[in-house]
């Protein structure tokens, strides 16, 4: 039986309902047919598709530009924070649950809004997506991308990942390589007679605690980059001087820097070491420019920042779009067992979306 969701409710029951239709990534099967038979006996103005667990709905009206808005379905695993749950009252409301800030909170909207908004002044294209939150090979609008391009065409992305309710522009790139030492394996009794890898990966350590991030200006909007190590691997047993030491090491760069150039800065930071390549993504610059991304920021108030994260709208990006993050929640709530979002801010990105698309 298919859960039956109610487009035109407060947004904010909306949330609540979705997050409790549990969508682990590669499990979002139930949702997905939700979202699909919500959208097609709600809101009859729009072409509705579905493509594997990605639902897709456009208005096909002839306006003379298109906005796409665009939310990915899945959550991370479960960690005890289902059902939903509310705190507070009025004002202070607080929504607790796994996706509530990432990004059900945004996808609420924007389904509110593609019921809402039968005569919107752009052409809409509305994009729930499966597989974020895993590896990016993964990612629904690979598929999308491959299987229906023309759904990816527009003048302006909006991406409903979390941003407290402010537009968070462009976004940074991330680099992910693994630096390697060498040496020979000995007893440790005789450690003298093999070179530890371990050992030989100080250098590297340093390299990382020595480095002073760039922190440009684009856009009048700063952006902060890092070169962290996340994971280190080495040693064979307890008695045995290691011969091999792995350092992971995560790059986050500004999106004036192409993937190129992040490669080869960090190439150069680890200069004599033995680095590898393991994955990578371009940033997304600003893109306030445009006549309908200034609009938005209008409609949306307060200040732009910079987004310090890696998202979806550089995949818009590069296809030649501006494109924001713009939903409720703050993004260092998500993924965690205390994922909440205030409903004002589930609210007022209603509200704010609505002004610009009405």
């Amino acid at each position: 039986m298919t859960d039956l969701l109610d487009l035109r409710a407060d947004p904010v029951e909306l949330t609540a309902a979705l997050v409790d239709i549990p969508s682990v990534s590669r499990d979002e099967r139930r949702l997905a047919d939700a979202v699909e038979h919500a959208l097609r006996t709600q809101a009859p103005h729009l072409e509705v598709v579905r493509n594997g667990e990605a639902v897709l709905a456009r208005t096909n009206l002839g306006r003379a530009s298109r906005v796409l808005l665009a939310g990915h379905l899945d959550t991370v695993p479960i960690n005890d924070n289902l059902p939903s749950r509310r705190t507070g009252s009025g004002a202070d409301e607080v929504l607790h649950g796994c996706g509530t800030v990432d990004m059900k909170g945004g996808d609420a909207v924007l389904l509110h809004v593609a019921a809402a908004l039968p005569e919107p002044r752009h052409d809409l294209t509305f994009l729930f997506y499966d597989c974020e939150e895993i590896a990016a090979e993964h990612n629904g609008l690979n598929r999308i991308e491959r299987e229906l391009p023309d759904w990816l065409d527009g003048d302006l992305a909006i991406v409903g990942e979390p941003s407290n309710a402010s537009i968070e522009a462009g976004c940074q790139g991330t680099l992910r390589v693994e630096v390697r030492t060498s040496g020979a394996r000995a007893h440790t009794a005789r450690a003298w007679m093999g070179e530890n890898a371990i050992h030989g990966a100080e250098p590297i350590l340093r390299r990382l605690l020595d480095y002073v991030p760039r922190q440009p200006v684009i856009d009048g909007l700063q952006y902060h980059e890092g070169l962290q190590a996340v994971r280190i691997e080495g040693g064979v047993a307890g008695n045995v001087v290691p011969d091999s030491c792995l350092v992971a090491v995560n790059h986050r760069f500004a999106p004036d820097k192409s993937l190129a150039e992040a490669e080869a800065h960090v190439r150069e930071v680890f200069d004599g070491f033995d680095l590898t390549v393991v994955d990578g993504s371009g940033g997304a610059l600003p893109g306030l420019g445009s006549p309908a991304a200034a609009e938005l920021v209008a409609a949306a108030g307060g200040e732009p920042v910079a987004k310090l994260g890696w998202t979806d709208v550089a995949r818009f990006a590069a296809r030649g779009l501006p494109a924001v993050n713009f939903g409720p929640g703050s993004p260092t709530l998500a993924h965690t067992q205390q994922e909440n979002v205030p409903t004002a801010q589930i609210r007022s990105c209603a509200e704010a979306l609505t002004r610009f698309l009405s």
